[in-house]
């Protein structure tokens, strides 16, 4: 399967977005473990389970330490292989994939989540993992839910092409101080969330009462916000052809968000990745930050335990709370290594029990192997331990994206970040916004149900 190729907003052809990235893009990651030449479609070789091997973290900098940390457990209960660790930051991540896929210099193993698993398995880049797995001492060890994610976003084959490690759901983040201060009550609620960003902003004294990500990764916020709100349950209609982005309730919730910025946020969020938003919050007199489990322990560090919580997203229409799609992380192997042995070695220690605790608890994620979802730590990560109770007990209804698609990472986000910030300037309507993002949507679909035949 190749990529599809849509047509732009400006009614040309669009070139697959691997091509273009490899045409304009250098590639300055290490090679593979081999020889450097991995291509995508290469077929590898089993090797000999010994030497050296190349990992690609798809975090790096933010996950350096604890990957370093387990890559030398690794060493030293494999002496017989070496891993080469390479950091690359998660908005590079999928350029130097797409670019290695192209010109070759692919890892043997790297991090592949649900967003970009569909993009790299159509160029046919990684390996299927179910033999893998079936031999494994983590069979039946994975969560479920993770597993089929990760089974469903690699696209229409039914195969699995990512070990999960974790999911990395979305939390609402609050000053406890401020709150208690202001006399507010805790954010449950959509109604409480807007009621507590306008009464904790005080522009005079550089206080906000939320920020808002403008810059990279703004688009899955975005979503968040517009379905809790609106209630909407699915991505598509009933017909499975088109997007319910578009819906009016949804361009009415995604105009009172939008709304926020500048008013209850600082200007500095329009060019807001993730880094610099929480670093933002960490440092400032923010009252409220929406963003991942990842980023608890850096609140902890920041503002220590006692001046802030983690709640899972509020609930909208009906007492009810609706997510998009949690994400999933993992691993993959690419089909390039020339040593797939050693490099599944080090997949199935890095999701074992131990080693999937360690790293969940320094990410603060819930872990996808299911005997490490039981350790005492879930209990005192309070974000967590509350983010898997929302997940678990049918409180919540997530609205499941569709990473199948081969260009949702470039629709959702090279294509519409641009957009969204034209929003937040009032330069573009959220409606506008919307029915861009919809015809785009609704054009993919169409190619993927032609594909698929």
């Amino acid at each position: 399967m190749k990529i599809s190729n849509r047509r732009s907003s400006t009614g040309g052809r669009r070139t697959p977005a691997a091509v273009v990235l490899g045409a304009v893009l250098a590639l300055t990651a290490t090679a593979c473990g081999d020889d450097g030449s991995g291509a995508g479609g290469d077929k590898g070789a089993e090797g000999d389970g010994k030497g050296k091997i190349v990992f690609w973290d798809n975090n790096g900098g933010v996950r350096t330490d604890i990957w370093k940390e387990i890559i030398a457990d690794f060493e030293k209960a494999h002496p017989d292989i070496d891993v080469e660790y390479v950091g690359i930051a998660s908005t590079e991540y999928q350029s130097k994939v797409d670019t290695a896929i192209q010109g070759g210099g692919l890892p043997d193993v790297g991090g592949v989540g649900a967003a970009m698993l569909a993009g790299f398995a159509a160029q046919q880049a990684l390996d299927p993992l179910d033999e893998r797995l079936e031999k494994s001492s983590l069979d039946g060890k994975l969560n479920k839910d993770m597993v089929e994610s990760l089974r469903a976003a690699g696209g229409g084959d039914d195969r699995l092409y990512s070990i999960p490690t974790s999911a990395n759901n979305g939390v609402l983040y609050y000053r406890t101080d401020l709150f208690e201060k202001a006399g507010l009550k805790e954010p449950t609620t959509w109604d409480r969330f807007y009621e507590a960003a306008g009464k904790l902003t005080n522009k005079g004294e550089n206080e906000f009462g939320y920020t808002i990500r403008g810059g990279a990764g703004s688009i899955a916020q975005a979503l968040d916000a517009m379905y809790g709100q609106s209630g909407i349950t699915t991505f598509w209609d009933s017909t499975g052809k088109r997007t319910t982005v578009n819906d009016p309730k949804n361009v009415e919730a995604l105009e009172k968000y939008a709304g926020l910025f500048k008013k209850a946020t600082p200007a500095a969020d329009l060019n807001n990745d993730f880094t610099k938003m929480v670093a933002q919050w960490d440092s400032g007199t923010i009252g409220m930050l929406n963003h991942n489990l990842g980023s608890y322990q850096d609140h902890v560090k920041a503002l220590g335990p006692d001046k802030f919580r983690g709640v899972p997203q509020p609930t909208g229409p009906g007492g009810k709370r609706v997510q998009v799609s949690n994400p999933v992380d993992g691993l993959g192997l690419f089909k390039s290594s020339e040593n797939k042995e050693a490099a599944w070695k080090f997949i199935e220690f890095a999701t074992s029990h131990e080693a999937n605790s360690k790293f969940n608890e320094s990410a603060g994620q819930v872990p996808s192997h299911t005997d490490a979802a039981k350790d005492a730590w879930i209990s005192e990560a309070e974000p967590t331990k509350l983010a898997a109770q929302a997940l678990s007990d049918g409180s919540t209804t997530i609205v499941q994206l569709p990473y199948y698609l081969p260009d949702w990472n470039t629709i959702s986000k090279a294509d519409n970040e641009p957009n969204f910030q034209k929003v937040l300037n009032g330069d573009m309507s959220a409606k506008d916004f919307l029915d861009t993002l919809a015809e785009q949507l609704n054009e993919a679909q169409a190619e993927w149900d032609e594909q698929m035949g």
